[in-house]
């Protein structure tokens, strides 16, 4: 288990254009060699959009994203026609394929906050796709076969407890409360990537949300 705090992420974005990014992996000018993935995860951004900020159309390519909306509303434009509103407890993916490009934008009049994860694919290029769930139901896994990845979202009570998937990489972060995993304690924003998982449980120390990814081991990208 490598426990990765909330404030050892490396700080972006813009926040003078009301943009704010937290990043858990090597990004942009943050170049890390020993912090570039783990297993297919390539990314975690934590996101802060004041209202009317966002990111102008940018490209995409051999990447799977997956968006989840912690609080307020993110407006999604993208070059193959998608226009969407993505909400909390909503699950949103794209898959850039070969290419794609896309604007994303907190056009409401409340503060936005999202996690966004990129997950390399098993096999790069193709055609893009698009994909949203409206209201995931909790322990309902999401599949992300391109990346030979699952997502499983847990909504805890305090003192409830939930399996961690058996896996070689699972990936855990918290998007609010606290939780104990295997006796560590985390909190917002701290995550943990563990390596071939096997009998571990989670359970909340409060009221919690908390993102699972269970991940196979041979992701490759080009």
């Amino acid at each position: 288990m490598d426990v990765r705090r909330a404030d050892e992420r490396y700080r972006g974005g813009d926040p003078a254009a009301g943009v704010e990014s937290w990043h858990a992996f090597s990004f942009g000018p943050h170049f890390d060699p020993d912090n570039l993935r783990f297993g297919p995860l390539i990314a975690c951004n934590e996101e802060r959009l004041a209202p009317g900020a966002g990111f102008d159309e940018h490209p995409h390519s051999h990447t799977e994203i997956v968006t989840w909306v912690v609080e307020g509303e993110l407006t999604h434009r993208d070059s193959a026609g998608h226009e969407t509103r993505v909400r909390p407890g909503d699950v949103q993916r794209l898959s850039s394929a070969g290419g794609v490009r896309h604007v994303e934008r907190n056009d409401a009049d409340t503060p936005l906050t999202f996690v966004q994860m990129w997950l390399a694919p098993l096999d790069p290029g193709g055609d893009p796709a698009y994909e949203m769930v409206h209201g995931i139901a909790d322990s309902t896994p999401y599949a992300v076969p391109e990346a030979g990845a699952m997502l499983h979202v847990r909504r805890l009570a305090a003192g409830e407890r939930t399996a961690v998937p058996d896996a070689p990489h699972v990936y855990a972060h918290v998007v609010r409360g606290e939780v104990r995993l295997d006796g560590v304690e985390l909190g917002p924003g701290d995550a943990v990537r563990i390596t071939d998982a096997k009998d571990l449980e989670a359970v909340g120390v409060t009221g919690a949300e908390l993102l699972l990814w269970e991940m196979a081991a041979g992701s490759l990208i080009q």
